[in-house]
């Protein structure tokens, strides 16, 4: 049987005994080489290749990894991501946490399945973009690769991307497994987390993507508890496959990922990527008797069975659907509905046709759209703020100035009614930290990874001051992957919108919020502190230590037990309409809450309302949040328009971990609340399980 053979029978026959059977059948047909083959990257020659004729030295092509020519056996050909293809000249979308902040898992599917066509147009076929690391510090520099810190909310977005890349042919990675959250010590940190904290909180989303159909996970390079991501059986072997019943295959992060062939081999962890380094000595130990053929059929056998389970939905797609209309006007769509409108004095904005306005700042006329590493998206074109707002309101009606020097600002905003003061950070103040091969004792300036601060640089704040005594209505945007600490400036601006790194299209969807075209409908993903001490403790290169406590409690959870009051709560957001919420109502069904509410716009906008509920035990016995997110609807409703819904919540959703049984249970009441964010949550019911 070839490769083509078996994957025929198991489309007319697509069951779990016809994939084991067609893939056992494969495994006989193959040589120990060819299976150890397959558990190996390839990526030499096409990183030498880019590196050499087009300047490229990361993923200008699919890596391949495994295949076997003589049975047809596809090698993987691996794409990155998140926030699109990072081959080529694709279409850049928001970043994740953008997506995050739109609440819309319908949105994320859509744009999931232009990823896979813009995949398959260039050759992948795994996407390793399905990001859900969660937030539990916002100076995390990958912190714009993920949804947020809630692990509910990673879950239903991470869910939504796999299903879209695994219905079209695409294997779907989701990353990086697990509790990776700290960038410049990513080689180096432990981070220790009881079995409760490591079910409920940190593992959640990845199960959720796994139940949605996921056939790869990517291990992390940090430690979990004393033991490498890559080489941690409890990870890869007990909960991933043994409690969640995962089919696919694990692949490593690049490089550093894997240190013992062998204990990364027994442990669960199936290929090594981008190219074989400490695999290359797996030939050696099957000789050696320190490994045996079992368990490189374990792992070659999960290689194929995500092969043949997921291709037979591949569809090769030309190359003229990158950048397609269709594909652009999307990530225009997106941007515009992720961007939280945080302030909004004395109805500041929309701002009417006709009106001067000047963009000033570091980013007003500088393509921003995130980090410079591995999720890097290249592009052709990317609208600024001012190319954006321009084209909008016109040019005779636009001025700009780039940069941060006060008294030049001053003078380009002297003819204006409104400025737009675009501040924040870029690549250089955070996301993936490169020059860090696991040996660096200290961080080089502006080489992205961790945030050094989690305030916007000193020059923003003073060109907001400068700004805030014009007499001009000042809007301030912020640029950025997570959560900054501002309230020593918030005072000072007349609106505030967050837009976060926004995509080729981000200038276009910035001049879309702030004309009124659309209604600002985004909500926090994370929640904005008072104080830079209100969040979990982090660690970074000067810090001696390298382990750090992943405790139970980070986020609104964490406020919400330690009764601090953030000064913008998770899941908040302003629009230029109003909502009202009514006829709230929670009952049980079978296996199932039902969250039954009516929502009227009553406004004189057409916009968008996220609702949100949450769950309260009643157990009092044990350390219980106090409140967890367990549903939301984004809904769209025209001026004066009402609808009625319903909110969801599975009985498992509510469970908690229980690590004396090593099962989930059921308190015996909770509390359903339902807002329009943490904070303004209100009971509306209590359910009897």
């Amino acid at each position: 049987m070839n490769f083509n053979q078996a994957m025929q029978a198991y489309k007319k026959s697509p069951t779990s005994e016809t994939l084991n059977e067609v893939t056992q059948k494969l495994l006989n047909e193959m040589s120990l080489k060819e299976k150890v083959r397959l558990m190996q990257g390839h990526a030499m020659g096409v990183t030498i290749k880019n590196t050499l004729t087009k300047g490229r030295y990361y993923n200008g092509e699919a890596y391949p990894a495994g295949g076997c020519k003589r049975l047809g056996i596809p090698p993987v050909l691996f794409t990155d991501g998140p926030r699109g293809i990072v081959m080529g000249k694709c279409t850049c979308f928001p970043v994740s946490m953008l997506r995050g902040a739109t609440f819309d898992d319908e949105l994320e599917y859509e744009i999931g399945k232009v990823f896979a066509k813009e995949a398959s147009a260039l050759g992948a076929n795994l996407y390793a973009g399905v990001c859900i690391n969660l937030l539990r510090n916002p100076m995390w520099g990958r912190a714009q690769e993920t949804y947020g810190e809630d692990p509910f909310l990673l879950g239903r977005m991470g869910a939504a991307l796999t299903r879209a890349m695994q219905e079209n042919g695409i294997i779907a990675c989701p990353k990086h497994y697990a509790l990776n959250s700290i960038e410049d010590l990513r080689f180096k940190v432990d981070a220790k987390a009881d079995e409760r904290t490591l079910h409920e909180v940190y593992l959640p989303h990845f199960k959720k993507c796994v139940d949605a159909g996921a056939m790869s996970i990517m291990g992390a390079y940090n430690k979990v508890n004393g033991t490498y991501c890559c080489e941690n059986k409890e990870l890869l072997t007990d909960i991933l496959r043994d409690k969640w019943g995962f089919e696919g295959f694990t692949l490593s992060d690049f490089f550093y990922g894997i240190y013992d062939a062998v204990k990364s081999v027994k442990s669960g962890m199936d290929m090594e990527m981008p190219y074989y380094f400490r695999y290359a000595v797996i030939n050696h130990k099957l000789k050696k008797g320190e490994l045996t053929e079992k368990d490189i059929n374990l792992s070659a056998g999960r290689i194929i069975k995500a092969l043949i389970k997921t291709l037979p939905s591949y569809k090769k797609q030309p190359k003229s659907v990158i950048l397609s209309k269709e594909h652009v006007a999307l990530a225009r769509k997106t941007a515009g509905k992720g961007t939280v409108l945080l302030k909004n004095e004395n109805k500041t904005l929309p701002i009417a046709d006709g009106k001067k306005i000047a963009v000033v700042g570091r980013y007003a006329n500088k393509v921003n759209v995130g980090d410079h590493g591995s999720s890097n998206v290249y592009s052709p074109y990317t609208v600024t703020a001012y190319e954006g707002i321009k084209s909008r309101f016109g040019a005779e009606n636009v001025t700009f100035y780039n940069g941060c020097d006060v008294q030049k600002a001053a003078k380009a905003v002297e003819n204006s009614d409104y400025i737009i003061a675009c501040v924040g950070s870029d690549w250089l103040q955070e996301g993936e930290f490169l020059v860090n091969l696991g040996n660096v004792k200290k961080k080089p300036k502006g080489s992205g990874g961790d945030r050094a601060d989690l305030r916007i640089p000193s020059e923003d704040v003073e060109l907001i001051n400068a700004m805030s005594k014009t007499g001009k209505k000042l809007v301030v945007n912020i640029m950025g992957g997570s959560a900054y600490v501002i309230n020593d400036w918030t005072d000072r601006a007349d609106a505030i919108l967050f837009s976060f790194y926004s995509g080729l299209e981000g200038g276009n969807a910035l001049a879309d919020v702030i004309s009124g075209d659309v209604t600002p409908g985004g909500k926090l993903p994370f929640t904005i502190a008072y104080n830079d001490t209100d969040y979990p403790p982090f660690l970074h290169i000067a810090d001696k230590e390298r382990e750090i406590d992943y405790g139970y409690y980070h986020g609104y959870t964490l406020f919400d037990k330690k009764d601090i009051k953030p000064q913008y709560p998770f899941g908040f957001g302003l629009s230029y309409t109003e909502f009202e919420l009514s006829h709230c109502a929670a009952r049980k069904d079978n296996e199932k809450i039902t969250v039954e509410f009516s929502l009227k716009n009553i406004g004189d906008v057409c916009g968008d309302e996220v609702v949100q509920a949450y769950v309260s035990s009643r157990n009092n016995a044990q350390d219980r949040p106090v409140k967890l997110l367990k549903g939301f609807k984004r809904i769209s409703l025209a001026a004066g328009e009402s609808a009625t819904a319903e909110i969801e919540i599975p009985i498992d959703e509510i469970k908690f971990y229980n690590p004396e049984t090593g099962d989930w249970q059921a308190d015996e009441a909770y509390a359903v609340l339902l807002g329009t964010d943490s904070a303004n949550a209100e009971e509306i019911g209590e359910i009897n399980i």
